[in-house]
């Protein structure tokens, strides 16, 4: 029997396992695909956010600024590439800079360092490619930008080599209640009895909650699109450039990543089909009207590839 089996291979469950075996006890992970970061954690933004933006007091508010502090630590410590390059969140409109004020309050409350307002000079002087519209910003220093790959990758090798076992193209098919001491999993092939279940399985996440706890939840797939654009497009801004956050989302963002691409997206489409990850025309042109109105001459002939997560 396992001390812990944690079901899903992400970035949180790698994560999860790395801490896990600085401990003695048996551990494991499993993962239902040929490989590890092949869900959610492969297809994201790679934003390492400041923390201004969680609500305030909440556990996402801690952790934010708490992991944000960790994370150059962590690339030197595992190798993976990382760059706090800040964030900048626009607004095009002098009657909502009074929304970055309160954003630059909560942040302030959520801990985070080097928070301010800067004026249209100071914004032009920092991204010469931002939006003639553009009237104001707040500057986050401590934004980040961070590879997922190679982040979860090195999550998962460290585990690996301090002895959690990983078992991948297993997918978890039921869970059996409280057996003697905890819990059977039965994937397609093989069953594994653990006393402890960590479920970090992504917008699965619900499933395996559902065959265990009487209290029913349900996980809402939201699904973002985006475009990636080729190195030589890759200095059109220096910093992430993020819109005012919505109700769905932080909106739109330009972003370079670690490679030296240019990264532009996503769109925040609530869908039931977990696996919906398809593009769309209609999605993509989104992409591009709302980026375009923070970054000006966006050089969208070098788009090299779209994705969805």
């Amino acid at each position: 029997m396992y001390d812990v089996i944690i079901i899903g291979a992400g970035a949180s469950g790698a994560a999860i396992a790395r801490e896990l075996s600085r401990y003695q006890g048996r551990f494991c992970v499993l993962e239902k695909e040929a490989d590890i970061c092949c869900g959610t954690s492969k297809a994201n933004s790679g934003i390492v956010h400041a923390g201004f933006d969680a609500k305030e007091g909440s556990l996402m508010a801690k952790l934010n600024v708490k992991g944000n502090k960790m994370m150059e630590n962590l690339s030197k410590e595992l190798d993976f590439s990382y760059k706090k390059n800040g964030s900048l969140v626009v607004c095009t409109n002098e009657s909502e800079v009074e929304k970055l004020n309160e954003l630059l309050e909560r942040g302030k409350r959520n801990g985070v360092e080097g928070l301010q307002i800067l004026d249209r000079e100071e914004l032009k002087a920092l991204e010469p490619n931002i939006s003639d519209e553009a009237v104001a910003a707040l500057y986050a220093p401590t934004g980040g930008i961070v590879c997922p790959f190679g982040l979860t990758i090195a999550f998962a090798e460290n585990a690996a080599q301090n002895g959690v076992e990983f078992c991948l193209d297993q997918e978890v098919k039921k869970i059996e209640g409280r057996i003697a001491g905890g819990y059977r999993i039965c994937t397609q092939d093989t069953m594994y009895e653990t006393k402890v279940i960590v479920n970090a399985a992504g917008v699965y996440a619900d499933v395996f909650h559902n065959m265990v706890s009487e209290k029913k939840i349900h996980i809402t797939a939201r699904k973002g699109e985006y475009f990636l654009l080729d190195k030589t497009a890759g200095g059109h801004v220096s910093h992430t450039v993020f819109t005012l956050p919505g109700k769905l989302g932080k909106g739109v963002l330009v972003t370079p990543t670690v490679h030296g691409n240019l990264l532009v997206g996503p769109t925040a489409m609530d869908i039931e089909e977990k696996e919906g990850t398809n593009t769309t025309r209609e999605g993509l042109d989104q992409v591009i009207e709302r980026a375009e109105m923070n970054v000006k001459n966006i050089p969208l002939r070098q788009v090299i590839t779209s994705f969805a997560g």
